[in-house]
């Protein structure tokens, strides 16, 4: 019996915030799209401003369950940017996690709100958010030769003309990295070593196409680009080897303690404007990565191993920060389930709402 309940605990970390998180996708949708219409004959900047904060409001209570519930350390190395800043964030990439740990970094800039990704193209056929994720900047990319330049470019000035503050997150490697997908490592070192670049251990080779292009369009509106190296503590195994990083769900149900994040601020003069060099550039700035992750699981000594060369801060982040958006959507939604109208709404919503978001991101995305 005691094992049950510790079962269903642990199962209810997990499925808990998942229910909130899906639950007041509606109420949140539905707030915005009563905002775009209102703003339709609007200047496209206060469209921006209002959107900016309603993701801040959202996505504040992400991380009220991925952070504050989870009591997850987050260390901090490196450069700490405190200041709103437009920029490029790249990072290695293992992890669903991912997405929430550019969150993380960005409410303590205050620029939550600002945080507009580069995504896989099939991701915009998630119900709901695929749609909203276009809507908000994010970028919908295809790998190869069917990668739109053209699409992106167009996308990123329309920005630019909006005067929208810009935190760009782009995972260069173009898919996770796990220890366990063999065939994948690989690959992606045979890629390198055809190229003659240095073949990597801890992270995949990148790719340099959405990195230019971004860079190469916003390079007059920029301030920096962000050098973001991760690591999920406790992900190797008995053996001393890596182990794939926790999902989402597993980092709910606290599977990671600590999260480890190493910043370099790089100003944009700084970055080779032409492609060639930009992608031997980027390259180099993967060998560092692989350095600090090979010193973070490899290193033989034991005291250097699981944090990054440096100081560490440990980064807190107050309740005050997230709470009061849980406390908004959650009861907004509670709100509208409690009346037969409300719930024909809700139910409309998730139907209609992805009906219609799938056929809009078919046509522009």
């Amino acid at each position: 019996m005691l094992l049950s309940l510790v079962l269903h605990m642990y199962s209810m970390c997990c499925v808990l915030p998942a229910a909130v998180l899906l639950g007041t996708a509606p109420t949140y949708v539905l707030a915005w799209g009563a905002w775009r219409l209102l703003s339709a004959f609007l200047p496209s900047r206060f469209y921006q401003a209002v959107d900016d904060r309603l993701y801040c409001i959202y996505q504040s209570m992400v991380l009220f369950f991925f952070e504050n519930c989870t009591g997850v350390q987050i260390l901090l190395y490196g450069d700490l940017p405190k200041n709103k800043e437009n920029i490029i964030y790249l990072a290695n990439h293992q992890s669903t996690v991912d997405w929430i740990v550019a969150d993380m970094l960005a409410i303590r800039q205050n620029a939550l709100g600002h945080v507009r990704y580069v995504l896989k193209d099939g991701l915009k056929w998630l119900p709901l958010y695929g749609c909203y994720f276009s809507q908000h900047g994010g970028i919908y990319v295809k790998r190869s030769a069917k990668f739109n330049e053209k699409e992106m470019r167009k996308k990123l000035q329309s920005y630019i003309n909006a005067g929208a503050p810009m935190y760009l997150v782009i995972f260069p490697e173009g898919t996770r990295y796990n220890p366990e997908l063999t065939k994948v490592i690989s690959a992606s070192q045979t890629f390198a070593a055809q190229e003659g670049l240095p073949v990597l251990k801890h992270v995949l080779t990148p790719r340099i196409k959405a990195t230019h292009v971004a860079f190469d369009s916003m390079k007059n509106y920029l301030d920096a680009i962000y050098d973001v190296t991760v690591a999920f503590e406790g992900t190797v195994d008995d053996k001393g080897q890596r182990k794939e990083a926790p999902s989402m769900a597993e980092f709910l149900c606290k599977e990671c303690p600590k999260i480890h994040i190493h910043i370099d601020r790089i100003d944009k003069k700084d970055v080779p404007e032409e492609q060639v060099y930009m992608k031997r550039w980027l390259h180099e700035r993967f060998e560092i990565k692989d350095k600090l992750l090979i010193e973070f699981y490899d290193s033989l000594d034991p005291e250097r191993r699981n944090k990054f060369p440096g100081e560490s801060v440990n980064s807190k982040l107050s309740l005050k920060k997230t709470l009061p958006s849980f406390l908004i959507l959650s009861g907004l939604t509670a709100g509208m389930l409690m009346t037969e109208a409300g719930r024909k709404l809700y139910v409309k919503t998730w139907v209609y709402g992805t009906l219609i978001g799938c056929l809009w991101v078919s046509i522009k995305a």
